[in-house]
């Protein structure tokens, strides 16, 4: 049996709901801002109990955005989703195991009827997502892809991300949460089936995560919350002993001209306040955090992923790329395990 029957069993057969879970890695240890949690609490209770997602992989701004949401499962954050982008946008979710996609599949009607919507705007495919070519879905296509707990399963990491950068289109974004090892896991602990499962061996290292980010195009890997996994179960505590693991949220924009480094263009932006969930300041990621009609100081990186993605119109932008002052100070340690003990490193429970 490979790792994707593994994996199917595991999540199809052995895990009958969240609690079934040996560890809390594939469990949300963050409280959802109120917008998520208005959306959640009109998603169905049989949907919210086959949840297996470690973080939270919903940004905000998403009115009339195509979204595809990677490993769906029972549909959870895909449902959520459907409620935020409205009517007129459009959610696909996709994932490889049946016992998931019949849970997901068969809420679909109550959910348009709960959202007041006159047809559904969500649709669940079949698909592996290491085999995305495989599937209908479509290049240069989608606004955003969200993804919760799943990257860490596929045997071909690099070539999902490259997947998910083609998916996109130009001014796309990638937001998703995953689990993340403090060093590279050997091989003999891969192949364990509930290591796996639990989505712990399956882990990148964080490094080759930044790493392989930049190689697939993705130039600027922005870390928006981290936590530390606590693991209890005391067998698989010794089988990992020494590693660290942490969830972590990532976000990856589609966007041309972004430079490996921060580099410092004298620029400088001012939010409007228009975000309608982040009326007072806006969180880019865990270093950026834009108070209203505050002006501020950013990078050549930043100055991109607020102009020419959705976020333009929540904008003031001053200054150009035609004189260069050097690295930019202050845009935040390349290590996402740094300072995990703070500001987005908040408590919570598994969900």
């Amino acid at each position: 049996m490979d790792i994707h029957q593994e994996v199917q069993e595991y999540y199809g057969k052995e895990l009958k709901e969240s609690d079934d879970l040996k560890t809390n890695a594939c469990c949300t240890l963050e409280p959802p801002p109120n917008f998520i949690k208005e959306a959640m609490s009109l998603v169905h209770d049989e949907v919210h109990r086959k949840y297996y997602g470690c973080g939270l992989a919903i940004p905000s701004e998403l009115a009339g955005l195509k979204v595809l949401d990677l490993g769906s499962g029972s549909g959870r954050d895909a449902y959520i989703t459907s409620k935020l982008v409205g009517e007129s946008g459009e959610v696909v979710g996709l994932d490889m195991t049946d016992e998931q996609l019949l849970v997901a599949n068969k809420y679909v009607d109550y959910h348009t009827e709960k959202f007041s919507y006159q047809k559904p705007n969500i649709s669940f495919i079949k698909g592996n997502i290491d085999e995305m070519e495989e599937t209908p879905l479509k290049n240069d296509y989608f606004d955003l892809i969200i993804s919760n707990c799943v990257i860490n399963l596929c045997k071909n990491k690099e070539k999902v991300l490259r997947d998910c950068f083609n998916k996109l289109k130009s001014g796309g974004e990638f937001y998703f949460s995953d689990v993340y090892a403090s060093r590279r896991i050997s091989a003999e602990l891969q192949a364990d089936p509930v290591l796996y499962g639990e989505c712990l061996s399956g882990a990148l290292y964080w490094n080759d995560f930044l790493k392989i980010a930049k190689a697939v195009g993705f130039r600027d890997a922005r870390c928006v919350s981290k936590k530390p996994i606590t693991i209890e179960n005391d067998s698989i505590k010794e089988k990992l002993e020494g590693t660290e693991f942490y969830s972590l949220t990532y976000r990856l924009f589609k966007v041309d001209g972004l430079e490996d480094d921060c580099e410092d263009y004298g620029q400088s932006v001012a939010y409007k306040g228009t975000i309608s969930e982040q009326p007072t300041s806006f969180d880019l990621d865990g270093h950026h955090n834009f108070e209203k009609a505050k002006l501020e100081k950013v990078c050549g990186n930043t100055f991109l992923m607020l102009k020419n993605t959705r976020f333009e119109k929540h904008f003031d932008f001053y200054g150009t790329f035609d004189d260069h002052y050097g690295i930019f100070p202050g845009c935040g340690s390349s290590s996402p395990f740094e300072g995990v003990s703070g500001k987005n490193s908040t408590e919570g429970s598994c969900c």
